[in-house]
C-alpha cells in the first residue's frame, strides 16, 4: 500500500462502475444491516473506492436512507481527480465526498462499504487493508468488502467487525451462471487462492454444484426454483448456510466454514 501527501493508504483503482452495479450488496445491506445500522449513535457510513464517477455512492445513500433517514454516507477516494468530479453530486450532510483510502480519511464510521477495491492486491496486502479498516470503525461498527462483475450479475462478499470476518455471501442473478462454482471468479482474496482440493472454500462450491446437479429436474419451472432447491439441498447436506434470501440468488455462510485451512 502507498501513502499520498496526506496519508491515504492505498492505490488508486480502475475506476469501473456502472448504475445499478451494487444493487444486490446494497440489498443485502440494507436487509441485513439495517437495524445495526439504526441502532448506530452516529450513522456516518463510508463509500470507499467509488470510482471514477460518484453513482453507486448516490445510489447507496438512496437505499440506506429507506433503513435510516439521517443516514450521511461520505465517499472517499484516493485519487483528488475523482473527489472533483463527485463534487456536483454532493448533498451535504446526507452525501459528501473527500479524498481517503484503507485509513478511512480519520473518520470513525458505523458502516464501510468497500466494493471492487481489493482485487489488485495480494492477499497480505488484502488481509492488511482488512485490519486497517476495522481498527477504524466506530465501536461496533461494520465493513462489508466484496467484489461483483460489471454489470453486477454476480458478486461476493465478506462481513467484518473488529475481531475480523464474520460471514461470507455469494450473490447473482440466477439464470446469468452455468453452476455455482462460476461465483469462484468474485471469491475474496483470502479465498480466491485457495480454491483448490483440500481447502473448505473448494469443498462448499463442489458440494454446491453437487446439491445445484441434483436439482436439474426443476430447471423446468425456472432458474430460480433450481437455486433454492440446490440451497436447501446443501442444508440437509450439513453446510450452516442462510438461504433466508435464496429467493434474492443470495447464500452466506459463517467465515469458519470456507476460512482457508492452512
Amino acid at each position: 500500500m502507498a501513502a499520498g501527501r496526506a496519508r491515504a493508504l492505498g492505490l488508486p483503482t480502475r475506476g469501473t462502475t456502472n448504475p445499478n452495479r451494487l444493487r444486490r450488496m446494497d440489498r443485502w445491506i440494507v436487509a441485513t444491516l439495517g437495524g445495526a445500522l439504526r441502532a448506530a449513535p452516529d450513522p456516518l457510513v463510508v463509500d470507499l473506492g467509488y470510482g471514477a464517477t460518484p453513482v453507486t455512492a448516490v445510489e447507496l445513500a438512496a437505499r440506506l436512507a429507506t433503513a435510516r433517514p439521517d443516514v450521511r454516507v461520505l465517499g472517499l477516494e484516493i485519487d483528488p481527480d475523482r473527489v472533483a468530479a463527485a463534487a456536483p453530486a454532493a448533498d451535504p450532510p446526507r452525501l459528501d465526498f473527500a479524498r481517503g483510502g484503507f485509513e478511512l480519511a480519520g473518520r470513525r464510521p458505523a458502516l464501510v462499504r468497500a466494493a471492487n477495491v481489493l482485487r489488485q492486491y495480494d492477499e497480505a496486502s488484502a488481509a492488511d487493508a482488512w485490519r486497517t479498516m476495522c481498527a477504524g470503525l466506530a465501536d461496533g461498527g461494520l465493513l462489508v468488502e466484496g467484489t461483483c462483475d460489471e454489470i453486477g450479475r454476480r458478486g461476493c462478499w465478506v462481513l467484518l467487525d473488529a475481531e475480523g470476518p464474520r460471514t461470507i455471501t455469494l450473490a447473482c442473478r440466477v439464470d446469468a451462471i452455468e453452476r455455482p462454482s462460476d461465483l469462484a471468479e468474485r471469491l475474496p482474496k483470502a479465498l480466491i487462492h485457495h480454491n483448490v482440493p483440500g481447502e473448505p472454500v473448494h469443498a462448499f462450491l463442489r458440494a454446491f454444484d453437487a446439491a445445484w446437479d441434483t436439482a436439474a429436474p426443476l430447471s423446468s419451472f425456472g432458474p430460480r426454483q433450481r437455486w433454492l432447491a440446490a440451497c436447501a439441498g446443501l442444508l440437509d447436506a450439513g453446510w450452516p448456510v442462510d438461504a433466508r434470501r435464496a429467493r434474492y440468488g443470495e447464500i452466506t455462510l459463517p467465515w469458519t466454514a470456507v476460512a482457508p485451512a492452512g
